[in-house]
């Protein structure tokens, strides 16, 4: 029987192994068990927890967060944040930026690729050119995105794309659509783009 979850002591924290092949609810199942174990050791102790192995959604990390701190007075972190780029861009944006259900995709895409979601999307790779990237609400790269990025798909004008470097010929945001000649491209090394109070898509 395979192992939802594993627990490790190191000098300064916890370790919680999540196994990325089994479901959010084994592992919740599994968590609720070790949690009673895990009690013990904070009599006196406020060791942070880690939780590592899987990616994982903005719910799933809220569900384990809940899960523990219900019982254990204890910080939680995650290997996959939530600081990956949706709530917590640390880019100072006329507008907040609104978190949304999030779907993780690790891997580069290639040529001829699309990924498609009903909300945000965080692609741990690169967006190559010829991809093709539509979401309902954010998108964020962590890496190059050269290919189309089309973002709050239904509607939403407050979505924005973000990457390491946008590389893109053309963004859309919305109904909205920004076309990048080369210069531009080569000489602003851009990593967001946004709807302003204009409605125009503005890079940076």
């Amino acid at each position: 029987m395979r192992s939802s979850i594993n627990i490790n002591l190191t000098t300064d924290k916890i370790l919680i192994r999540l196994n990325e092949k089994c479901e959010h609810k084994e592992i919740m199942a599994a968590l609720k068990n070790k949690v009673i174990e895990l009690k013990k050791l904070y009599q006196d102790e406020k060791t942070p927890i880690y939780v590592v192995g899987k990616v994982l959604k903005n719910s799933e990390m809220e569900d384990i967060q809940d899960l523990i701190q219900k019982e254990i007075d204890v910080k939680v972190d995650f290997e996959s944040p939530k600081t990956l780029g949706l709530a917590a861009i640390k880019k100072a944006f006329n507008k907040e930026i609104k978190t949304s259900e999030t779907k993780f995709h690790k891997g580069s895409l290639r040529s001829g690729n699309r990924l498609e979601s009903e909300g945000s999307i965080v692609i741990i790779g690169d967006v190559n050119s010829g991809a093709e990237v539509v979401a309902g609400e954010n998108i964020v790269v962590m890496g190059a995105l050269r290919g189309l990025a089309h973002a709050g798909a239904k509607g939403n004008k407050e979505a924005i794309i973000a990457a390491e470097i946008i590389e893109s010929p053309q963004l859309r945001i919305s109904n909205i659509v920004k076309e990048r000649e080369k210069e531009e491209i080569e000489a602003q090394k851009a990593t967001y783009a946004y709807v302003n109070a204009k409605e125009e898509i503005i890079t940076e």
